[in-house]
């Protein structure tokens, strides 16, 4: 298939796939402007932590080109409240607050410039995070591809493909590269309960690719874990802690602790940028909690009833003893994490 471009930063303006309408419509949503940017990120128009770094990275770029007619000071002023607001419209996805800062340390670079060459300068900045992206996914498919045995059956969870990234994926973009160096590769998807990622995205990827795959449930994966029906499990993540703990999509901390009963490897595929050396544990990951909607309602239609309450977090904590490896760009990192995640940081 064609490769997806889901996101693209054309005339002055920001493109992205509307993923809120997968998979019966193949739309664009147009940001002009920072705001609208960050309402993309919120409203998950772009998800998946790699993109939505990239994303906030262009929401910079809108706000400098919005701003740019003002006196210098005032357009400094601006640009870093704007970047503030962008930096925080997810707080559990670091790539997204990693993202920002590297655009501020462009502002601050260039702070004496004209404000024309300081939006030049981000302009420039966000394209190499675009082009960087996609180059990491490859180097963590071809890294990922290693620990994935012929004729395997992959267990994944949410969605950690092209549309989740700039291009290729994550954990998707292994299963990916396995099915496309001859692997003769099965997958299992769980739709991922309340947005149904797996079910509208993952799915959507998987058939449009032709690799072979079967929707299931959340509940359905126990039992094939325990009955010997999958040989790994591969997720992405949204934030991993110095130790390894890491935080993806919620039910991703069921899925690696029967996996760790019943023996099933299971991985961690993401990049660099999304390991937060600032915090030490999971324990002081932020988790996101979002609207009651979300599970009170499908497709607009209420399922439940009038006044049940409803406890919606979108990410849950691995812990690091339950994760095989961490498949980045520079590689599988193993136990213990700690030692072996800040050499990354090092390199």
């Amino acid at each position: 298939m064609a490769a997806i471009t889901t996101i693209e930063f054309k005339d002055g303006k920001l493109r992205l796939v509307d993923q809120r309408k997968l998979p019966g419509e193949l739309s664009v949503f147009e940001c002009q402007n920072f705001r609208e940017v960050e309402f993309a990120i919120k409203d998950m128009i772009v998800r998946g932590a790699p993109v939505i770094g990239v994303a906030g990275a262009y929401g910079v770029v809108l706000a400098a080109k919005e701003y740019i007619s003002l006196p210098h000071e005032e357009f400094l002023s601006q640009l870093n409240a704007s970047a503030e607001i962008l930096g925080n419209a997810r707080p559990t996805a670091v790539n997204l607050m990693w993202a920002i800062k590297r655009m501020k340390g462009i502002l601050e670079a260039n702070r004496d410039r004209s404000n024309q060459e300081i939006y030049e300068a981000l302009v420039d900045e966000a394209r190499i995070m675009e082009r960087e992206d996609v180059e990491t996914n490859q180097a963590i498919a071809r890294y990922g591809n290693e620990i994935v045995p012929e004729n395997a059956t992959i267990l994944t969870h949410c969605n950690t493909g092209a549309l989740a990234t700039v291009g290729y994926g994550t954990a998707l973009g292994v299963i990916r590269e396995a099915h496309y160096s001859g692997k003769n590769i099965k997958v299992f998807a769980d739709e991922t309960r309340p947005r149904l990622q797996g079910a509208k995205l993952t799915a959507w990827e998987l058939v449009q690719e032709g690799i072979p795959a079967t929707l299931i449930p959340d509940s359905v994966a126990p039992v094939l874990i325990r009955d010997g029906k999958i040989d790994l499990i591969i997720v992405g993540a949204d934030r991993i802690a110095a130790n390894g703990d890491t935080a993806n999509k919620i039910g991703t901390y069921m899925l690696s602790q029967i996996a760790k009963d019943f023996g099933v490897p299971f991985y961690v595929a993401a990049p660099i940028s999304t390991i937060d050396f600032d915090i030490k544990s999971g324990e002081e990951i932020v988790i996101e909690e979002r609207d009651a909607t979300e599970v009170t309602h499908i497709s607009g239609v209420r399922i439940a009833p009038e006044g049940i309450k409803v406890y919606n977090p979108a990410f849950d904590v691995t812990p690091n003893a339950n994760i095989a490896g961490i498949i980045t760009e520079k590689g599988i990192i193993r136990q213990p994490y700690i030692e072996n995640l800040a050499r990354l940081r090092e390199a």
